[in-house]
């Protein structure tokens, strides 16, 4: 029970994390443009961080918890021990304070799964790793997420941009500046339910373990029960505590309201400078693969979408007009967040293995 108590508290920390580490990826372009000041726009995501919960609950716009069964199973359940999840959580809480710190937009999605995973293999080897095609899945929507934020960002902006050639400039500008209001509030909606999701799938597994280990005919109280059920031959969580649920959320919502001042400097000044209109098209862009990605339970990462679309409407000015020598290094980053975190994970699982 203590282990379990350690490994709970410690998924809602990263959960906490994860909010400020992530607040850039709703707010930069807002606070970047003015529309809002920097206290207003994270109090703005952290409000729709928090009630994308009553969306998911009731699967309305398409949000159920698909992503949290995604993560939750992303190994299989025979590898999963309290150990394997506290030492990938360790590793994703050191390599999200590491990546905050030197201002880099990584991807807490992505140290997160790199975690769980890589424990995982240290325990039991690769042939723990459970249903291959969504890992690949995942893997390549490292590069797809921001390509599809990008694409759809350009077309956003190109039709924004022919629609209104004879809108007197000043007119535009204060418009699109309140219509930045809608488009942020819909990518803090894809932001909330995509990365909660993937804690709430973590502390899933965590009750399925402990659940586990009790004693054959042991009482589980209804807290700690996961529901799961059997779909083409294999397990699916189903039905998660409500705890859980609102605790997750509220923890994103209230990391979120914490800011994340070096990595908003990095998205919304760095990569491009960003006018009103372009912060609608990258917002509209990111909250759009979201919400696709969201529909098919593909854990993707918020930082690669949004940072993807601001590329996308910095070349639509020119090509120039993107810091490529930035984009370069962030690229590196998320290609590197993956296997060091994993690998991170791995050394913290024998530790952890060798104490407890």
């Amino acid at each position: 029970m203590t282990l379990l108590i350690i490994v709970i508290v410690l998924a809602l920390i990263f959960d906490y994390i994860n909010g400020f580490h992530d607040a850039a990826n709703a707010i930069a372009n807002v606070v970047s443009t003015k529309a809002l000041t920097p206290f207003q726009a994270v109090a703005w995501a952290a409000f729709f961080n928090a009630i994308v919960l009553f969306l998911c609950q009731n699967g309305w716009l398409g949000f159920e918890f698909k992503v949290a069964d995604t993560v939750g199973k992303i190994v299989k359940t025979e590898a999963i021990t309290m150990t394997v999840i506290l030492a990938g959580l360790i590793a994703a809480i050191f390599w999200n304070l590491l990546t905050w710190w030197k201002g880099i937009p990584s991807s807490s999605s992505h140290t997160l799964l790199g975690g769980f995973a890589g424990a995982a293999v240290a325990k039991a080897g690769f042939g723990v790793l459970a249903d291959m095609g969504k890992i690949y899945l995942t893997l390549g929507f490292i590069f797809l997420a921001p390509l599809v934020g990008m694409i759809l960002s350009m077309i956003i902006s190109i039709i924004i941009t022919n629609l209104c050639k004879k809108v007197n400039p000043s007119k535009a500008e204060k418009w699109f500046k309140r219509t930045q209001l809608l488009s942020s509030a819909a990518f803090s909606l894809g932001h909330g339910a995509n990365d909660a999701q993937k804690v709430m799938g973590i502390i899933s597994a965590a009750l399925l373990v402990y659940s586990h280990q009790l004693a054959t005919g042991t009482h589980l109280p209804d807290w700690a029960i996961v529901g799961t059920a059997i779909k083409n031959g294999k397990s699916h969580i189903t039905e998660i505590p409500l705890w859980v649920q609102y605790g997750c959320f509220i923890a994103i919502a209230l990391g979120t309201l914490s800011g994340g001042w070096r990595i908003i400097k990095t998205m919304g000044t760095r990569i491009t400078k960003i006018r009103p209109f372009e912060g609608v098209s990258a917002d509209t862009a990111g909250a759009i693969t979201l919400y696709i990605t969201q529909f098919f339970g593909i854990p993707v990462s918020t930082t690669h979408t949004i940072t993807g679309s601001i590329v996308g409407v910095g070349a639509v000015k020119r090509i120039s007009a993107v810091r490529w020598g930035v984009t370069r290094s962030l690229l590196v980053a998320w290609i590197l967040t993956i296997p060091v975190s994993g690998a991170l994970a791995a050394l913290m699982y024998w530790l952890l293995n060798a104490l407890i």
